[in-house]
């Protein structure tokens, strides 16, 4: 029994899940993957993988949020196979090595890390965000360009919701309504960043999201070479960490939180 338990830990640990779902078929969205996470795709399944605490590779449904476990759990339910074929399946599995140029190395992350990518991942990817556009006056044009498109979500509730990334990856994310402002149950305040750009010249440093959105209006770039990040409030020692690490990085052609350059 022990050495059952040891081969199936081995399995969720050592199997790079990302590298085995590509096997069954998925194909890897790098638009979507960011630090710390890799999205996969296959037809209307979509997936995300990340490490957790424990070493091992998990996954969830973007789709269903009763769909997520590990290696083992996408094999039984995708392929509706018993534990004995999987593990037939799996044993050649271990000590492949990972192909690094494709799949980057997934850091283990806390349960709550998990859980806030979890429900932000679900929200909506909008077009249009009727509070910044009618209540603080951002023009549509702002918002859907290349710089900041897909830099904000809406919630279930239609607050407008900014991401908030650090070295790791996703670790919150900022909530904005009229007279609302709330942070990611369980999150921590890391910087919202637009998209960035190899040639960019200046970085744009605002308290918050609005402001930085607010500032691209009132002050357009137009050889478009401004890159923006937010606070979203007074600064912590961590963020001030953050914001070095932003300063000092520049002219990369992926952002500080890791999602490939558009």
């Amino acid at each position: 029994m022990r050495n059952q338990d040891s081969e199936l830990d081995a399995f969720k640990r050592e199997i790079d899940l990302c590298q085995f779902a590509v096997s069954l078929g998925y194909e890897i969205d790098r638009r979507e993957s960011w630090r710390g996470s890799t999205v996969l795709r296959r037809g209307a399944d979509k997936i995300v993988v990340k490490r957790n605490g424990n070493g091992h590779y998990v996954f969830f449904s973007v789709r269903d949020d009763r769909d997520n476990g590990t290696v083992i759990d996408l094999l039984q339910r995708r392929l509706h196979l018993s534990l004995g074929a999987v593990r037939q399946i799996l044993r050649p599995w271990i000590g492949r090595p990972a192909i690094c140029s494709q799949f980057p190395r997934l850091e283990p992350v806390g349960l709550d890390r998990m859980r806030v990518e979890g429900v932000y991942r679900r929200m909506a990817n909008a077009q249009r965000f009727p509070y910044l556009e009618h209540e603080r006056c951002v023009p549509a044009a702002v918002l859907s360009s290349p710089r900041f498109a897909g830099r904000m979500r809406i919630d279930s509730l239609g607050n407008t919701v900014f991401p908030h990334f650090d070295a790791a990856g996703l670790c919150g994310y900022e909530i904005k309504n009229g007279g609302f402002t709330g942070f990611a149950a369980g999150g921590q305040k890391g910087l919202w960043f637009s998209h960035t750009r190899r040639d960019d010249q200046r970085l744009v440093l605002a308290e918050s999201a609005i402001d930085a959105l607010s500032y691209a209006a009132l002050f357009p770039n137009a050889e478009d070479q401004t890159r923006y990040a937010s606070l979203g409030g007074k600064p912590s020692s961590r963020q001030r960490v953050l914001v070095q690490a932003t300063i000092e990085a520049p002219g990369r052609g992926r952002d500080r939180s890791g999602i490939r350059r558009r």
